[in-house]
């Protein structure tokens, strides 16, 4: 077996190996894992709750011997199901939460069987103190420029035009699985923070530093994700675009973003009373009729000009000497398309 010892992300990106496996159990795999790993694991969740159960009320001789067994027998299920169809020259990179029993176990036979396996020192715990070092110690090098402008201005859409004009992008609400706003909960769940932070990593990582990165301006929390402190930093000093147009264009295009929203009713009643603390009883009850009805544009109108514009000017850090002002008309995708096209002329 050779030992891989982490000594940046970086690594990661110059492995000579076929595949990453991690044995974690699907719990912990599900929570975080390493970019790309697949999951084989040597204990199930139910399996690796019954042996550290016996570990402290029993003793770790015990453990140790019920958990051998139970590892060998999923790792022949394993030799027997997806690695069955493995030539001779393939080579696995295998690792655990601390690069202990479990992935040594596993290795052990994959390396008796006569494949190259690699091993990853210290396991998950030494990736994750890379993805520590990178979001939370470590100063980013990016050059970033925010994408800002108030609800509805079409910050996303406009992010994901520059990339088709093929600017260097960063999409934070992409990786977070949410748009950013009460009403932002899309139709898959957030991944966890650890696993946002292996997302943005990998993601930044891909990023040439010394090429404008567009970002999309955000609060510091996406949903409940919550943005790392050096990506933080960065955007908190970056210069920005701010988008502006009229509240009809901008109704209009949430109507059209937030399409998928109306076909719970029940749903969006309950996030339209997340919004009492701060409105009137009685406004509330407007926009709850307005709903009722599918009065959409009144209803998105009524959002914009009395919750998210008054917040909006009051968090918004918007320096003259580093803000570009954007004014449109309209947020049609031919606009959006010839604004980023200009914008990425201007920026990268």
């Amino acid at each position: 077996m050779t030992p891989l010892i982490l000594t940046s992300l970086s690594d990661l990106h110059n492995l000579s190996v076929d595949t990453i496996i991690d044995v974690r159990t699907p719990a912990e795999y599900a929570e975080d894992h390493i970019p790309d790993a697949v999951n084989l694991p040597v204990l199930s969740n139910d399996q690796r709750k019954e042996v550290g159960t016996i570990y402290k009320q029993v003793n770790p001789f015990n453990a140790r011997k019920i958990g051998g067994a139970l590892v060998a027998n999923n790792t022949a299920t394993h030799l027997q199901g997806p690695l069955a169809e493995k030539g001779g020259g393939w080579q696995p990179l295998i690792y655990c939460w601390r690069g202990g029993q479990r992935s040594g176990a596993f290795a052990t036979i994959l390396d008796q069987v006569g494949w190259r396996v690699h091993l990853l020192t210290g396991g998950y715990q030494s990736y994750r103190r890379e993805i520590v070092k990178t979001l939370y110690e470590t100063p980013l090098a990016h050059k970033l420029i925010l994408i800002g402008g108030g609800t509805g201005t079409a910050k996303t859409a406009l992010l994901h035009q520059l990339s088709a004009k093929g600017a260097q992008i960063l999409d934070i609400e992409g990786l977070a699985a949410h748009r950013g706003s009460l009403f932002g909960k899309i139709d898959k769940p957030q991944p966890s923070q650890k696993m946002f932070e292996t997302n943005l990593a990998a993601k930044l990582a891909t990023l040439d530093p010394n090429i404008t990165t567009f970002v999309e301006a955000e609060s510091s929390k996406v949903g409940e994700r919550s943005i790392p402190p050096s990506l933080w930093a960065l955007m908190a000093n970056a210069s920005r675009i701010q988008i502006n147009a009229p509240i009809e264009a901008r109704s209009n295009f949430l109507c059209r973003a937030y399409e998928d929203i109306t076909h719970d009713k029940e749903e969006l009643k309950k996030l339209i009373d997340k919004l009492r603390p701060y409105h009137a009883a009685e406004q509330i009850d407007q926009w709850h009729a307005q709903a009722k009805i599918n009065d959409w544009q009144t209803l998105a109108t009524g959002l914009i000009s009395f919750h998210y514009d008054p917040r909006y000017a009051k968090s918004a850090n918007t320096k003259d000497d580093a803000v570009h002002y954007v004014e449109l008309s309209n947020l049609k995708d031919s606009t959006l398309a010839n604004t980023a096209e200009a914008l990425h002329a201007k920026f990268s």
